[in-house]
């Protein structure tokens, strides 16, 4: 049997005492529920694993309802395969370094909003018309690129309002969680 690697990238565990899982506990589900080669990088979500299940939509569905089922709360997921995480990894506008260089300074002000879905015109005409500050953005695809030029936590580029404005499920990773995941996906 033939299986991919993925990552899923949950929204909105182990922020401000809310919603809590482990990262051991998390692994093991995963496990439980057949995944194999499971691991998972900082607290904020963000597991690797491998399959032969091929819809990432079902896949996404599976771990929002055990993560339900074990925990009573809804979380969202947002599932991309190795290559996708590459075509980001290399397609960041504002980046300047080599995909091998996370390390440098200038990677603080960027961040990555993983999409459900890819957004309408219309939908991103919605968001053009928002006046974001300084901050810079570019949406490709199902990912919305940002530069923080005050930092991620003065933004008004969040998650919230990319939903409302994008009417899709979102989640955002700085890039140096963006970098490491594609680095584990390898």
């Amino acid at each position: 049997m033939t299986t991919t690697k993925y990552t899923a990238i949950l929204r909105g565990i182990n922020v401000g005492g809310r919603r809590k899982i482990r990262m051991a506990d998390l692994r093991k589900l995963f496990i439980e529920w057949g995944y194999s080669n499971v691991a998972t990088y900082i607290q904020s979500g963000n597991v690797v694993f491998e399959t032969a299940i091929t819809d990432k939509m079902t896949i996404a569905s599976h771990i929002k309802e055990g993560i339900r089922q074990q925990y009573s709360f809804d979380v969202p997921v947002i599932v991309r395969t190795a290559a996708e995480m590459e075509a980001v990894a290399q397609n960041n506008p504002f980046f300047e370094g080599t995909t091998n260089d996370y390390q440098i300074a200038d990677i603080k002000p960027l961040h990555v909003t993983f999409l459900q879905t890819v957004p309408t015109d219309e939908q991103i005409a919605q968001l053009a018309a928002f006046d974001v500050g300084n901050d810079e953005y570019a949406i490709v695809g199902t990912a919305v690129f940002i530069r923080c030029k005050g930092g991620y936590s003065k933004t008004k580029l969040t998650n919230q309002l990319l939903e409302r404005k994008l009417k899709v499920s979102a989640t955002t990773r700085n890039w140096k969680t963006v970098l490491k995941l594609w680095t584990m996906l390898q």
